[in-house]
Formats: C-alpha cells, structure tokens, sequence
C-alpha cells in the first residue's frame, strides 16, 4: 500500500511539471494576429479556445483547403509589426468608436462573404507568411501599392499574390495610433480599388514580427551558464517591381537608400519606406523608374540600352539619379562603371556621390546633396526571370586594390628569397688548411 501511494505520488508530481513546462513555453511562443477575408466564400474554421496559440502547420492546412486548386487572387498587406495588443489599444474596443484606428478593415470584415481571425498565430520567422502563400499559390509576391495596382491588369484566370507592404511606428502612442490609421486608410484603398475591377479576392492582415513581447520565458527554462545567442534574421524586403502589361521591366533593390541634405545633416534611409511608382515608364530602349515617397522625396533613375559595335551586343547603363524634395531638384549623373550587358542586372556593394564617387553632380551650382546606396541591385531591361534578378554584372573589379598590394607583396619577398639563395649558393670553402704540427704554408708572392 505504502509503495503504491508513493507511485502515484511520483506519477503526480511529474504530471505538474511537465505541465508547468509545458505551460512556460506556450508563455514564450511569440505571436502575430492574422485576419482573412474574401470576395467569396471561405471554408468554416473551427472554434478554437482561449488562449489558444495556432501552429504553422494548422495555418497550411486551412490554406490548402481554402485555396484548392483554383486559381485565386490574394492581398497580402504585410505590416512591420503587429500584435493583438495594437487591436486592443487603437481598434476602440471600449465603446470609443469614433478613436478606431481600423474603420476599414472593420467595415472590409462586416462587408465580406466569410471571414476568419486567428489572434494569435505562431510566429517563427519574418517571411514565413509569404513563403507559405508563395507556396500554396505557386506564385512569387509582386510588390505593389494603391496606385501601382490601379494601373496593374490582373489575369484571373491564374494565380495572384499580391503584396502591399505597411510600416509600423517606433515611439509616441499618438505617431502609432496615425501610422495605424494611414495603412486602415492604403487598406480601404486598395479594396476599393479591387471592388472597382470587379476582380474576387481574398485578403491577408498580418504582421513580419509582434509588436510587443507580453511574457517570457520562466527562469527554470532557461540554461546556466555561458551561451552562444542566435543573432536575429534581418526582414528582407522584396524587390521593388515597375510592372507593364507585358510584365515586370524595371526591378530595384538596395540594403539602403541613404539621403542627406547636407554634409552635416543626418542620413534618411528611404528603403524601410514604400514608395509609390507613379511616372515611371520603360521601353526597350529607355527606362525610367520613378520613387516617390510619402515623406516628400523623389527619386528618378533613368536607364538607356545602346548597342556596342565592337563588343556585338547590347549594354545597358545608369544615366543619371534625379533626388527632388519640396521643390528642389539636385542631379547625378552615372559614371561608366554603373553599366552592365542588357540581359544582366548591375550590383554594387556601395554607390555613392561623395567618396569613390560612381554618382557625380550634374552642375556645381546645384543643392549639396548626398546620396549613398548599400547594397544596390538594379536591372531595367531584359527582364525574363519573372521577380528574379538576371545574372549580375558586379562593379568590383577582379583585381581589387587589395590583391594588387598582396600580389606585389608576395613578389617582392619572392625576389629577396631568390637573391638570398642566390648568395648562398655561390659561397666557396677553402680548399687547404694550415697544420700546426707541420710547416707552415708558403704563398709565393712573385706570381
């Protein structure tokens, strides 16, 4: 009897802390929110209790039976950041109606034949989402926004993925609850927009990461001692795409697109920004991929493809960048190290207009304005991969300065190995030696 009581005891005492184990790391999980809707209808999802945290796999499985084998056009809007906290705070839940940062995507969910929300989704990586949908669809993104997309020609008789990238905000609840309003505003936009082609879709509203981290992981998970810590995957956003009715023509993407108004001021980085392409226009022989941003800045990058006699084949080169804010206007012309073969696309990891400059101004009476792009990739004909760059035509030279100086280094301790063996070798030892035992040896002075 006694060892039975004990039994169960033990039974019970690891049932505890297996379940508190269990319960700790469901705490730590992070979590994304997710909103689905359609034009048509959905397939019903099952009622899920509180707290309750939807897997990846759970997610997959609810889209492959929503999408079938069908074709489909999705919205994909793809917040920076999003928790189910930011509902709570600005979405007037407490009766405040009129302080509802979401008005649209509440009327687009009332509105809808079927709707879905999963407040708390299993969150493991920034592109998870897209590459879940890519994959279901069979369908690279394409990026767009609000006025890109009036002017995109959607064919329904194939798949669609498109995706519409919102920002999120860093400080003050007022600059949130604004950023917030602005993208329920692109949101009612772009559904309109779609109401207006008369083209069925279904609707995404999630988040490349949580806003906020509500609870972490308990003490007892985590281990004693030194540990190595994984460094966070960068969010990697999607090449910006101009996009005729032939297909995409001009694609564009940099790490960073770095102004400054003045050798002194601060750098504003434009890449974590989504810029409207409206004005930009291409041909097979001249293209022109224009930026505007909400902020007030405009970049033009105007390209030309010439064919070359002597090299039998087609190039083409950057131009000119065109940086226009409030009026003013400040030009820079492309070197010829900003060229590439037409088929190709050019890379290069620093394009600048002050130091090692590949971007020169136009006139010395113009504002003195700084460009820096990192990591820049840009092709503007001779688009065939689809969302995919062609092959790249890099700026850096095989023969960097670096190898020149580690080549003539080498060289030249080379030359002092061969001098100093060359030395060696031509040491000759004495072929008589003295005996101190016998005469002495008589040198002849006469001869």
């Amino acid at each position: 009897m006694e060892g039975s009581t004990s039994s169960s005891r033990s039974r019970l005492t690891t049932f505890i802390a297996v379940f508190v184990a269990l319960f700790a790391a469901g705490r730590a999980t992070p979590q994304v929110p997710l909103v689905l809707w359609s034009s048509d209808s959905l397939p019903p999802l099952a009622s899920v209790t509180a707290g309750h945290i939807t897997s990846n796999d759970q997610l997959s499985a609810y889209l492959t039976s929503a999408f079938g084998s069908a074709s489909h056009t999705v919205l994909l809007f793809l917040q920076d950041k999003l928790s189910k906290d930011d509902f709570t705070v600005f979405g007037g839940v407490f009766g405040n109606k009129q302080d509802n940062a979401f008005k649209n995507l509440e009327a687009a969910l009332h509105s809808s034949s079927s709707s879905v929300t999963l407040p708390a989704l299993e969150w493991s990586d920034s592109s998870a989402i897209p590459t879940l949908l890519q994959e279901k669809l069979g369908v690279s993104p394409l990026l767009v926004d609000a006025d890109t997309l009036s002017q995109l020609s959607i064919n329904t008789s194939v798949s669609n993925l498109l995706l519409i990238n919102l920002p999120y905000c860093t400080g003050l609840y007022k600059l949130c609850k604004e950023v917030l309003q602005n993208n329920d505003e692109i949101i009612g936009k772009v559904l309109s927009i779609m109401k207006a082609k008369d083209v069925p879709y279904t609707a995404i509203y999630t988040g490349l990461q949580p806003s906020r981290v509500i609870s972490e992981a308990s003490v007892l998970n985590q281990p004693v001692g030194r540990s190595l810590l994984q460094a966070a995957a960068p969010v990697v956003n999607p090449p910006i795409m101009f996009n005729q009715s032939e297909g995409p023509c001009i694609m564009l993407w940099a790490q960073n697109l770095n102004v400054s108004l003045s050798s002194t001021s601060e750098w504003i980085d434009l890449a974590s920004q989504t810029p409207s392409l409206t004005g930009s226009t291409c041909n097979g022989s001249n293209s022109l991929l224009v930026l505007s941003y909400a902020a007030g800045y405009t970049l033009r990058f105007a390209m030309t493809q010439r064919f070359y006699p002597v090299s039998a084949r087609n190039w083409f080169s950057l131009d000119s960048v065109q940086l226009q804010v409030n009026g003013s206007t400040a030009s820079f012309i492309g070197r010829r190290g900003i060229y590439a073969p037409a088929e190709y696309s050019f890379h290069c990891q620093s394009v600048t207009s002050f130091q090692d400059a590949l971007l020169l101004p136009n006139t010395t009476d113009q504002p003195q304005w700084r460009l820096n792009f990192v990591n820049f990739q840009i092709q503007g004909f001779g688009l065939t991969n689809g969302a995919n760059f062609s092959y790249a035509s890099d700026c850096a030279g095989f023969f960097t300065a670096g190898i020149w100086m580690g080549l003539l280094t080498s060289l030249l301790m080379l030359l002092i190995f061969v001098y100093g063996l060359h030395m060696i070798m031509q040491l000759n030892t004495m072929d008589r030696f003295d005996d101190p035992k016998g005469p002495s040896i008589s040198v002849p002075q006469s001869e």
